[in-house]
């Protein structure tokens, strides 16, 4: 999601390295000089920028770092002996999505085993329906990129259509009117800079994709195949892997079935999750705060005035 930056880079602390313009998705900061300066109007609030930069000259307004302490167990002593919640609460506080990668192949016994991780996670009534597709080079990578580039192209024609923006809106509740509002000019950018300076901004140059998805028959697949995906996120992560979640291609192949035959993915199943994973090629010197949350607590009775 966009949201308005509100992210300040004190000039007295940036030594100029350019890493924060390295990481940013959203093109929001840039150098100008000897200094990194907020140029966009708008950010993904991941606080990439803050984990980056080593002179800690980044603020990033919406995000607290204090919304990653925990009361009960951040130190280790309220959890079972043999496991170590502090070590697993730092992996977890340090994953970050990783758009620049090495160019340097994954061997395929170790994509292997991250979709194998996979299958620890939990999934509905235990069915067990999740399906793993790799990708595990660049050519089958590009391969994909292509077919979810054309499928953009297909729609930004569509939604630069006034006609067909307001019959979307009249007969299918505005999907093609939110695509223009919300995605157009960065879809429009994105196959830009693909098209004329033959750029990867969809999967970042990543060596390799793991696709999660699901066979019919379960009771809730979306759900198994993310948390599927979460556990790869992390089993990466704790082996020096960058990976990233791939939105655009989801949706792309939600809409179209001919990208699922492109890959020999049988008719009928689901892909919920795009993993890209590759060798990162950026380094984050702190975990990024988060926004705070306040948790609600249910019980019954509570306030009714009961004894």
């Amino acid at each position: 999601m966009k949201h308005p930056v509100d992210t300040i880079i004190d000039p007295g602390k940036c030594n100029g390295c350019g890493e924060c313009v390295r990481v940013c998705p959203s093109r929001t900061i840039e150098m100008r000089g000897d200094r990194a300066v907020i140029v966009g109007k708008w950010s993904l609030g991941c606080g990439h920028c803050a984990a980056v930069c080593p002179t800690e000259a980044v603020t990033v307004g919406d995000l607290d770092s204090d919304a990653l302490l925990l009361a009960a167990c951040d130190d280790g002593t309220a959890a079972a002996a043999e496991f170590d919640i502090a070590g697993l609460v730092r992996l977890m506080k340090s994953r970050r999505s990783c758009r620049n990668y090495l160019d340097r192949p994954v061997p395929r016994a170790l994509l292997e085993d991250l979709a194998r991780i996979g299958t620890t996670a939990p999934s509905g009534t235990n069915c067990q329906l999740w399906t793993f597709t790799i990708l595990p080079d660049r050519e089958s990578v590009l391969a994909l990129g292509e077919a979810v580039g054309d499928f953009f192209r297909r729609i930004c024609r569509k939604a630069e259509n006034p006609a067909l923006r307001l019959l979307s809106k009249l007969s299918s509740g505005d999907p093609l009117g939110a695509f223009y509002r919300d995605h157009y000019e960065d879809v429009r950018e994105g196959l830009r800079l693909r098209d004329e300076e033959g750029r990867d901004p969809l999967f970042h140059g990543a060596p390799s994709l793991i696709l999660v998805g699901s066979r019919p028959g379960g009771s809730c697949p979306a759900e198994d195949a993310l948390l599927a995906s979460q556990n790869i996120l992390l089993a990466a992560h704790s082996l020096g892997l960058g990976s990233c979640m791939i939105g655009f291609a989801v949706e792309a192949m939600k809409h179209d079935p001919s990208i699922g035959v492109l890959l020999k993915i049988p008719a009928g199943e689901g892909i919920h999750a795009v993993i890209a994973i590759g060798w990162p090629d950026e380094h984050y010197l702190a975990p990024a705060g988060r926004r705070r949350i306040e948790p609600r607590f249910f019980s019954p009775g509570v306030g009714e005035g009961r004894d």
